[in-house]
């Protein structure tokens, strides 16, 4: 891949990022893309019939997915690829009762849902997006789920002059998280209450009459559209970035054509930023259930199973901190990061992240083998280490796991950083290790076990 096609491939990436404010959109644009692809969609509650080079999907719950193609190689000799991600970003989510009056004003309330930098939702241009349930009679929950996304500026954070906080910029912008976090929507309406108000808002969105609207998971986000910067456009700023770019990335490198290898597969999770505990996060058992009737309907024994994954790999691919100039005393110094010098192999003794030795070894030879530099990051000893699905996901099903990503700046931000060319440099290597295994294009590779 030169350097036009990554850059071509960065503002693919823009494109979906800006098409996805909620990971019930980042789900939707994902089935988009591989319904285009020929993959076909598969459901928990049916019965599946699986073949032999192709390829397949499935959704929990609107906002978690897995995708597979299935190889040519024998599956207990091949094992599966996986790519892991997740499509949430840290924010705001609009509460159940959410409209109320705040002096003048109709204000929402909010929960900060994971571990977003507050300030830097201040002072911008706001929207909300996400899944409302409708009353639907035809339905056997009764209600039926409305993608919304009202796309242009509605809520706005504004903060208080500088006259009122003078200690601002030495100290910080400090904010009530029940009192001050709030979001203004509008002055108050003599003829409705503002619960009236915002559900009348909310049920124009979704087409449907106010008093059919039940419940909505309705995230806040940004209007401004992503965008290159730098005098060369050499860098990315956009929302979400983590983790929606490991999201891209991973489904874009799945095979277009079925390969001589086990089964590639990209499962992007929900609710990874508060702890993946859930029907549909990480921790729960859907990538569990699903490579178990892969492997049913491939017709393995339990031992031909478990074979496979012994055989298999799980890419934990979630960005990275790359090290910032002005804050050098907040970075392992004898690892620095640099932007659009290559993904991140994420190593943690105490395991926060899964690689271990021969998971650096293996993922520094599939750069290698994709012509793409590679760097290490370790954390300072000094600061809390966070953490990925790579080790709940290693433990739980006993697979091999590195955890790697992309660098940038200013992770959990509204508005985040990252290089131009890194995005493509890390799909390529993906399209490696989908395609790398026993009985596949690595076979020959001492590095594999």
């Amino acid at each position: 891949m030169n350097e036009q096609d990554r850059r071509q491939t960065a503002q693919d990436l823009l494109d979906y990022i800006d098409a996805s404010p909620s990971p019930w959109h980042a789900v939707a644009n994902a089935m988009e893309t591989l319904d285009r692809r020929g993959y076909r969609r598969l459901r928990e509650e049916e019965t599946w019939d699986l073949l032999p080079g192709r390829a397949y999907y499935v959704v929990r719950d609107d906002s978690s997915l897995i995708a597979f193609r299935i190889g040519n190689a024998a599956l207990e000799d091949a094992g599966f690829r996986i790519v892991g991600a997740h499509t949430d970003s840290p924010g705001f989510r609009v509460k159940p009762n959410a409209a109320f009056a705040k002096g003048p004003l109709a204000a929402l309330g909010t929960e900060i849902y994971g571990g977003p930098i507050l300030a830097t939702f201040t002072d911008r241009d706001l929207t909300l997006a996400g899944r409302v349930f409708v009353r639907d009679r035809d339905a056997e929950t009764g209600v039926s789920p409305v993608l919304v996304s009202f796309g242009r500026p509605l809520v706005r954070l504004p903060n208080l002059a500088i006259h009122m906080n003078r200690e601002v910029n030495k100290e910080g912008l400090k904010l009530d998280y029940q009192e001050q976090l709030p979001l203004f929507l509008s002055a108050l309406s003599e003829e409705l209450p503002p619960e009236r108000q915002f559900r009348r808002l909310l049920a124009e969105q979704a087409g449907v009459k106010a008093e059919d609207l039940v419940s909505w998971g309705l995230a806040v986000a940004d209007t401004q559209p992503g965008a290159f910067w730098g005098p060369d456009n050499e860098f990315l700023a956009d929302s979400q970035l983590d983790n929606l770019a490991s999201c891209h990335a991973a489904l874009a490198a799945l095979p277009e054509e079925t390969a001589d290898a086990g089964v590639a597969v990209a499962a992007l999770f929900d609710h990874e930023e508060v702890g993946s505990e859930s029907y549909k996060g990480a921790a729960g058992n859907f990538l569990e259930s699903v490579l178990a009737r892969i492997a049913e309907e491939l017709e393995l024994s339990e031992g031909g199973y478990r074979s496979a994954l012994a055989r298999s790999w799980l890419l934990s691919a979630d960005m990275a901190h790359a090290t910032h100039p002005h804050y050098p005393g907040h970075h392992e110094p004898q690892h620095p990061v640099k932007v659009n010098e290559g993904p991140v192999i994420k190593i943690n003794a105490a395991q926060r992240y899964a690689t271990d030795e021969l998971g650096e070894a293996f993922f520094a030879h599939l750069c290698e083998a994709s012509g793409v530099p590679y760097q290490r990051y370790i954390h300072r000893n000094d600061l809390p280490c966070g953490s990925t699905i790579g080790p709940m996901m290693a433990a739980r099903l006993g697979l091999r796991t590195m955890d790697v990503g992309n660098p940038m700046w200013a992770m959990h931000s509204l508005r985040e950083s990252a290089g131009a060319l890194d995005h493509g440099a890390l799909i390529r290597v993906l399209e490696t290790f989908y395609t790398t295994g026993q009985g596949g294009a690595g076979a020959s590779l001492d590095i594999l076990p």
